[in-house]
C-alpha cells in the first residue's frame, strides 16, 4: 500500500510539474508579447493601430493601420470553417458510424497523409494549381486571392477535425444507440439526435482546433493570398495577421517602429486566438449545464 501511494503520489507530482510548466510557458508568452507590443500600440495609438486602413511600414511617413489584416483573417478562418467544418464531420460520422473496417482504413489513411504534409507543400500546390484554376474559372486577373486562401485553410483544417471528431464518436458507449434503436428510432436519427450530442465535446474541441490551425498558418496562405496589404474581396490580394508578422519580421530593424508593430500584430492575434476558445468554451459549457438541468 505505501508503495503504491508513493507512486501515485510521484506521478501526481510529474503531472503537476507538467501542468505548470505548460502554464508558464503560456504566461511567458502572454507576458513578451505585451512588453513588445505595446511601446507601438501606444505611439501609433489604440485606434489608428487596429482601425487603420493603410498599411506602409516602409513608407517615407508610414502608416501603421491592421484592420485589413484583421478583417481578412476573421473572413478566411470563417470561410475556411464554413467549408471544413461540415465535410470534417459528416466524414468523421460517416467513418464512425457507417463504413466498413476496409473503407475506413483507407479514408483514414488519407486523412493521415493529408496531417503529415507540411504546409509549404498545401502552398505550393495551391500556388501552382488552384491559383491558375481560380484566375481561368472566375476570369480574374490574378487567382491569389481570399477565395483561394479559404479553400487552402479549408482542406488543411479537414484531418484535425475527422480525427478528433472519429475519436469523440468512437467514445460514444454502443449502449446509448442500442437503446436509441430499441425504442424504434432509425440509424440517422440515432446518430444524429444520441451519438452526437454525446460527443459534442469532442466534437467541439475538434472545432477549436480546426479554427486555431486556420487562423495561425501563415506559409500556406502567403503562397496563395497574394500577400497585399488590402481590404477584403474574394478575388483580390490580401494579407493575414500571420503573413504580415512572417513577410516583415526578417528585414525590420531590432528596437523599430515596424518591428514593434509587428509584435502587436502578434499580440492581437494571440489575443484573438483566446478570446475564440473562450467563447466556444463558455457556449460548449452552458450548454452541458442545461443538458444536465433536464
Amino acid at each position: 500500500m505505501k508503495k503504491n501511494r508513493l507512486f501515485e503520489n510521484i506521478v501526481h507530482g510529474i503531472f503537476l510539474i507538467l501542468g505548470l510548466i505548460t502554464v508558464g510557458c503560456v504566461l511567458l508568452i502572454t507576458v513578451y508579447l505585451i512588453i513588445s507590443g505595446i511601446p507601438a500600440i501606444r505611439e501609433i495609438g489604440l485606434w489608428d493601430f487596429l482601425f487603420g486602413k493603410e498599411w506602409a511600414s516602409t513608407a517615407a511617413e508610414p502608416e501603421y493601420g491592421i484592420l485589413p489584416f484583421i478583417l481578412t483573417s476573421v473572413y478566411g478562418t470563417a470561410g475556411a470553417i464554413l467549408i471544413g467544418v461540415p465535410i470534417g464531420f459528416f466524414t468523421a460520422m460517416y467513418l464512425s458510424k457507417v463504413a466498413n473496417k476496409k473503407i475506413r482504413a483507407v479514408i483514414e489513411a488519407a486523412v493521415n497523409l493529408l496531417a503529415g504534409i507540411p504546409s509549404v507543400v498545401y502552398g505550393l500546390v495551391g500556388m501552382l494549381v488552384l491559383v491558375p484554376a481560380i484566375r481561368d474559372i472566375f476570369n480574374v486577373p490574378d487567382g491569389a486571392s481570399l477565395l483561394a486562401a479559404i479553400i487552402v485553410l479549408a482542406v488543411m483544417i479537414l484531418p484535425n477535425i475527422i480525427k478528433v471528431s472519429i475519436t469523440a464518436l468512437d467514445a460514444v458507449p454502443k449502449e446509448y444507440e442500442d437503446a436509441s434503436l430499441a425504442l424504434g428510432a432509425t440509424p440517422t436519427e440515432t446518430f444524429f439526435k444520441v451519438s452526437v450530442p454525446a460527443a459534442k465535446s469532442g466534437i467541439a474541441a475538434a472545432v477549436v482546433l480546426g479554427v486555431g490551425r486556420a487562423i495561425g498558418e501563415a506559409m500556406a496562405v502567403m503562397m496563395v493570398a497574394g500577400n497585399v496589404a488590402n481590404m477584403p474581396s474574394l478575388f483580390e490580394s490580401v494579407r493575414f495577421l500571420t503573413t504580415a508578422v512572417a513577410s516583415e519580421m526578417a528585414y525590420s530593424s531590432p528596437g523599430s517602429l515596424q518591428r514593434n508593430a509587428l509584435f502587436s500584430i502578434a499580440l492581437v492575434l494571440f489575443l484573438f486566438i483566446m478570446l475564440i476558445n473562450a467563447t466556444l468554451n463558455f457556449f460548449l459549457k452552458r450548454d452541458n449545464s442545461h443538458y444536465k438541468e433536464k
